[in-house]
């Protein structure tokens, strides 16, 4: 029961997802003031300028008080060469702007009171169509009216976002530090268990540790243990709004959990004194309260205000790299088998529920990406991938991935902050083979942590290639796809080339009768 959690937590974090986002600028001046407001747009319907100077200055016609869905009582003399805003509803957008155009306007504007969706109608309705046609929300048009008046400038362009972006650069260290942190805290662990056991404290036991690690060691149990995660996935395809905030309920106490552990940790590393006082007779650690209540804090901020985009991404990000820490410092793998069997079912359970389960769905949905988009995503697309493009949304979203915003999104951030994202999953799958390296390490003494050096160096090769290749193709990768190849191909080649691969692929076996033909020879010296 206690492996229930972490289960469920894992089992939905293997995802992120890429939305394709359609958004302008709206740009309004009166000669003296400038402000600018979120648009969105159908790049198939509309062509904008790629820049503010190139784009042609209109004089703006207040039409909001009709809906446009006709030319009666409109006068062509009011807005002919000027743009022109109306309220969305009754008929269609094209009607709207074939309406609109009819009457010799230079561009129409839609306000909505309702979801900023891009514009679309029927391929042919595409052609009638030759003036700029976008949407804004009406509330903007509202503050565009106290902010200029009756007498505005605009001019709508879409600026090119550039391909790469910087954000990438922190998503990609964010990826390499948790994963080599968490390798070595799972190493300084086993040494201190080793330390203890050499000392007469006890073996500890396969299945846990002193410190009450859990450890997969039979290959049954891996399968069962994906096989739950597989029943999970498919649970929050058909029940995602009841259980998405099961999610959350368990994230929240699962990363609350994980940040005192890391805190705590870093607390004994500096000598902080735990300030222990007495209350109804049994000792309480002061340190460990004030701790406790500050981590509780965070996490229950973050469960607040989860949807407020502009600043609860750090803490998201700082629970998720403490999630993903302890996470690799309390799930161990016993041997390399093991871990060639998780990553290799892990890798397949990411392609099938990506790629092949369209096949025969009938809808041709995608169940993870459709997990990962939630249900209301509609008419977005996604895939599973490293760092895309994550608009926010209204929507509850799955707290399993690492966000930062887009620096270079200018015109998507005013229409609601762009983020570039990573998966827990990519940082835990890869990151519990890094971690079993460095527990080898302490095992047979190796110089200078070199498996744990070699299957980080592995892991940063996997992940820069999966941003490569998707900044070649301009499309989402499976990073899962790279990365698992890259850490296993890599260790093995390693203990291959140092002559240990007998005692890499047994593991905590091997280890078990090091520490036994330790012991027997200590007391064959006593003796």
């Amino acid at each position: 029961m206690a492996k229930t959690p972490w289960i469920i937590i894992l089992s939905v974090i293997l995802r992120s997802s890429q939305v394709i986002c359609q958004e302008a600028i709206l740009h309004i001046s009166n000669g003296a003031t400038d402000k600018e407001y979120c648009l969105v747009y159908n790049s198939l319907w509309t062509n904008l300028s790629l820049s503010l100077s190139a784009a042609t200055a209109y004089p703006l016609v207040n039409l909001s008080s009709s809906l446009l869905c006709s030319s009666a009582g409109v006068s062509p003399d009011i807005v002919r060469g000027k743009a022109v805003v109306v309220m969305r509803g009754q008929c269609n957008f094209s009607q709207k702007a074939v309406v609109a155009q009819d009457l010799g306007a230079a561009a129409l504007i839609v306000t909505s009171t309702t979801s900023m969706s891009p514009p679309g109608a029927n391929v042919t309705e595409y052609e009638k169509v030759q003036i700029p046609l976008a949407l804004m929300r009406y509330t903007d048009f509202l503050d565009a009216q106290n902010v200029f008046g009756e007498e505005m400038q605009v001019r709508l362009y879409a600026p090119a976002v550039p391909v790469f972006d910087a954000s990438i650069v922190v998503m990609l260290l964010i990826g390499v530090v948790t994963v080599a942190l968490g390798g070595y805290w799972s190493g300084a662990c086993e040494r201190e268990r080793l330390s203890a056991s050499r000392g007469g404290g006890g073996g500890g036991g396969e299945e846990k540790s002193d410190s009450g690690d859990l450890a997969l060691y039979s290959p049954l149990k891996v399968v069962i243990f994906v096989g739950l995660m597989c029943l999970m996935l498919v649970l929050m395809y058909f029940f995602y709004k009841y259980l998405v905030y099961v999610i959350i309920a368990i994230f929240c106490l699962a990363s609350a959990t994980a940040l005192f552990s890391c805190l705590d940790a870093l607390l004994e590393l500096a000598k902080c004194s735990p300030m222990s006082v007495t209350v109804l007779g049994r000792s309480v650690s002061v340190r460990s309260v004030l701790l406790s209540a500050v981590c509780v804090t965070v996490a229950v901020v973050w469960g607040v205000y989860r949807n407020e985009d502009r600043w609860i991404w750090i803490l998201q990000d700082l629970l998720g790299v403490a999630f993903c820490l302890n996470f690799l410092k309390t799930i161990s793998l016993s041997n390399f088998k093991i871990c060639v069997i998780l990553l290799s079912l892990l890798l397949l359970y990411d392609v099938f529920f990506v790629f092949i389960t369209p096949l025969f769905m009938p809808n041709g949905e995608s169940i993870m990406v459709q997990v990962a988009l939630g249900p209301d995503a509609a008419g977005e697309k996604g895939n599973t991938v490293e760092v895309p493009a994550e608009r926010s949304t209204s929507y509850e979203k799955l707290p399993v991935v690492m966000r930062v915003p887009r620096f270079s999104a200018w015109a998507q951030n005013l229409c609601g902050m762009q983020f570039s994202i990573l998966g827990y999953g990519d940082i835990i799958v890869p990151g519990l083979l890094v971690a079993y390296c460095s527990r080898f390490d302490m095992w047979v003494n190796s110089p200078k942590k070199i498996y744990l050096f070699c299957c980080c160096i592995a892991y940063l090769c996997g992940m820069v290639l999966t941003f490569a290749v998707m900044l070649v193709t301009k499309m989402g990768q499976p990073a899962l796809l790279y990365l698992v190849p890259f850490t296993l191909l890599g260790s093995a080649l390693l203990a291959w080339r140092r002559g240990e691969m007998r005692q890499f692929w047994n593991g905590t076996t091997y280890e078990m009768e090091h520490l036994t033909m330790a012991a027997e020879e200590e007391s064959a010296d006593y003796s």
